[in-house]
């Protein structure tokens, strides 16, 4: 576990809690502490941290791995920060992508040709976590003259058939 000012920001913010909460109990101060000191990390752990966990929208941010990507394609948007900020597909031509991301999961809409274009590849980066989450990650790898030009973010819905 790495100790970091917000954690123990929350461990100390769940412990007031806790003796505000053990302190209507009983009243003898030495006995509350205790208890609170005992009661902090179960609550923390077991109660407050899988709450946070479901109202926020924070996920792990892993570096490029194209095995990883070919092996897990719903936790590919644990990649996607450095895909889309770090531009590391920019100026890469169409044969390189393929090898690293594989072949495009379905080419992007043009409105200038009226069709698919081939120069516009999608890839599904899978579903965030949290409970309130029904979208759908997805990226977009646009082509000029056989290299990435841009690579852009959007997201699908989630239906339920």
């Amino acid at each position: 576990m790495i100790i970091t000012p917000i954690f123990i920001i929350s461990m100390i913010l769940v412990f007031v809690l806790v003796w505000l909460f053990v302190n209507t109990i009983d009243k003898r101060k030495w006995l509350t502490f205790l208890v609170s000191l005992v009661l902090t990390p179960i609550v923390y752990f077991y109660v407050f941290y899988p709450i946070l966990n479901i109202f926020s929208s924070y996920n792990h941010e892993k570096h490029f791995d194209a095995e990883a990507w070919e092996a897990e394609p719903a936790l590919r948007f644990e990649m996607a920060h450095e895909i889309l900020n770090d531009s590391i597909f920019i100026g890469k031509d169409k044969n390189e992508v393929e090898n690293l991301l594989g072949e495009s999961e379905w080419y992007g809409w043009d409105n200038a040709i009226k069709a698919n274009s081939p120069d516009k590849w999608n890839y599904n980066m899978g579903f965030k976590p949290g409970a309130f989450n029904n979208m759908q990650e997805c990226i977009e790898l646009n082509f000029e003259n056989n290299k990435v030009k841009s690579v852009t973010s959007y997201q699908l819905e989630k239906t339920f058939d």
